[in-house]
């Protein structure tokens, strides 16, 4: 990785940016410079600069600059903290909010796997939330889990037995560490998809997956739903809506949820 110092008037920032994203750049920092210009810190990965720059705004200063060394883990963990979503309260484990509440969910950001931040963690916990003020949640699987995040909070609304199903171990060894830090029993299975799980299982089902993965295995997480399971599929771009509900239409009429351009279907009473 090389980083590459390019100074231009604030102006042509604009125009700047752009010619080092044409040149490749893998990303650029905005920072301060003279008055009337400013600095941008490009970084490539090969070291000679590439000759696109030549495309940059007259009167561009270009000069190397150091990479600075940054634990990117650690930038993270120090800008995540506690947030509510509906009736939950996500927290890192440094963050605890104050008076903890029922619904507590602590998540480990430098775990990956997914932090609850991301708009279809957050339609998958409102869905859960509606559910749960309309019927019991019961036997539920988490396909695809993660961190678990969704599977602890169906057992903060009283699912039970629950179960977290991934098929990377990484993920498997990630759903354990949340069911420990928050204090719940898991069952925590390596499995691919719906592939070893019994069919007819489930009273819920939380698929929070691409939609490409949904609708190839859409038959295989039907088979899993007992007689009138909910089920709720996330990780859907509002665009993807159409054919995942053409993919499920055997489970019937789905609720839509939506947050900006992202959308999870959730169905009551799947057949």
């Amino acid at each position: 990785m090389r980083a590459w110092r390019v100074c231009v008037a604030a102006d042509d920032e604009d125009l700047a940016t752009a010619a080092l994203w044409d040149a490749g750049t893998a990303g650029i920092e905005v920072r301060g410079g003279p008055e009337g210009r400013v600095d941008l810190l490009a970084y490539f990965a090969d070291d000679d600069p590439p000759l696109t720059l030549a495309l940059l705004p007259p009167g561009a200063a270009v000069e190397p600059a150091a990479v600075p060394e940054v634990d990117w883990v650690e930038h993270f963990r120090a800008g995540f903290r506690a947030f509510r979503v509906g009736r939950f309260v996500v927290a890192p484990p440094w963050d605890p909010p104050e008076d903890p509440s029922p619904d507590l969910l602590v998540v480990d950001p430098g775990r990956a796997f997914g932090t609850g931040t991301h708009e279809t963690t957050r339609l998958c916990l409102g869905a859960l939330e509606h559910l749960a003020s309309r019927r019991p949640l019961g036997r539920t699987l988490d396909l695809g889990s993660g961190t678990a995040l969704l599977a602890i909070a169906a057992g903060r609304l009283g699912a039970g037995p629950v179960f977290a199903s991934d098929i990377d171990p990484e993920a498997n060894a990630s759903s354990r560490h949340h069911a420990r830090i928050n204090g719940v029993r898991l069952g925590v299975v390596r499995a691919d998809g719906g592939r070893g799980l019994r069919a007819g299982s489930f009273d819920l089902v939380l698929a929070n997956l691409m939609a490409l993965l949904l609708v190839d295995r859409s038959a295989e997480i039907r088979s899993l739903l007992a007689p009138d399971a909910a089920l709720v599929l996330s990780g859907l771009l509002v665009d993807d809506l159409p054919f995942v509900r053409e993919a499920f239409a055997a489970c019937g009429t789905p609720a839509e949820r939506l947050d900006g351009e992202w959308g999870a279907l959730v169905y009551e009473g799947a057949r």
